[in-house]
């Protein structure tokens, strides 16, 4: 690293970091389960909070496997990690599994790199890459143990195949890599769950939002940040209307 790396540049960097650990456990055979997640949380959490602190320590930090404190909402500046996203998946030894380094600026999702290390990719706000076309009919991501009947709901009226999918940041990526369209979620989340995703997904001309349409914003005082659309500009008008008619008739 050099005292030149920009934010985009320390993101890409950290988030493919925390990757090669958390590939390295677990093809090492030392851990299984939820113990292999829990030391996967672990390793990357502390890697990240180390080089973040050394590399910005001006700046607030939001991360899953912190304590939180409500002081870093002083703070215009916050970076918004999840070390693990879908640890479910990791533990399975699945490849739809995710890391999340992003950076909020006055509530704004700015900065994002989301690794997908099953993969062997990083996708960043900093290298946004031309989207695929469409797919016909339209593809849309759901979770792949509880799926929200509000995305069923919306899919069935678009005519969109379902597709399962892991963690958070894998389905909005997906989107990005033009796998898929559409993913809407309303099943609960948390600022670190979509903060990375929404911040490459904007830079890659996405549509992004929560379900009623109004912006995501982070570092708020409760990280809870339940619901989000992340899809094609041109399918965000009908799914948010879609999404609407299914909460009025709910």
């Amino acid at each position: 690293m050099t005292l030149a790396e920009s934010d985009e540049q320390l993101a890409e960097r950290l988030a493919t970091a925390a990757g090669r650990i958390l590939i390295a456990l677990q093809t090492s055979g030392q851990f299984e389960g939820k113990t292999l997640g829990k030391e996967g949380d672990r390793q990357a959490n502390a890697m990240l909070m180390r080089e973040l602190r050394a590399a910005r320590p001006g700046d607030a930090i939001l991360s899953e496997e912190e304590k939180d404190s409500v002081a870093r909402c002083a703070f215009a500046r916050c970076w918004v990690v999840d070390p693990l996203d879908g640890t479910r998946e990791y533990s399975e030894g699945r490849s739809d599994w995710a890391v999340h380094v992003a950076l909020a600026v006055g509530g704004v999702p700015t900065v994002g790199a989301v690794a997908l290390p099953g993969l062997g990719l990083t996708l960043t706000s900093g290298a946004p890459r031309p989207l695929e076309p469409a797919n016909v009919p339209p593809k849309m991501l759901v979770s792949r143990t509880r799926p929200a009947a509000e995305a069923v709901f919306v899919a069935e009226r678009l005519g969109a195949e379902l597709i399962e999918m892991g963690s958070a940041g894998a389905k909005a990526m997906a989107v990005v890599r033009g796998e898929a369209d559409i993913y809407l979620h309303t099943g609960g989340q948390y600022e670190w769950d979509n903060c990375a995703p929404a911040a490459v997904a904007k830079a890659v001309g996405l549509h992004v939002s929560r379900v009623d349409g109004t912006p995501l914003v982070y570092n708020c005082e409760n990280p809870y940040l339940p619901d989000l659309l992340i899809c094609r500009k041109e399918l965000a008008e009908e799914a948010l209307r879609l999404a609407r008619e299914f909460s009025a008739a709910a």
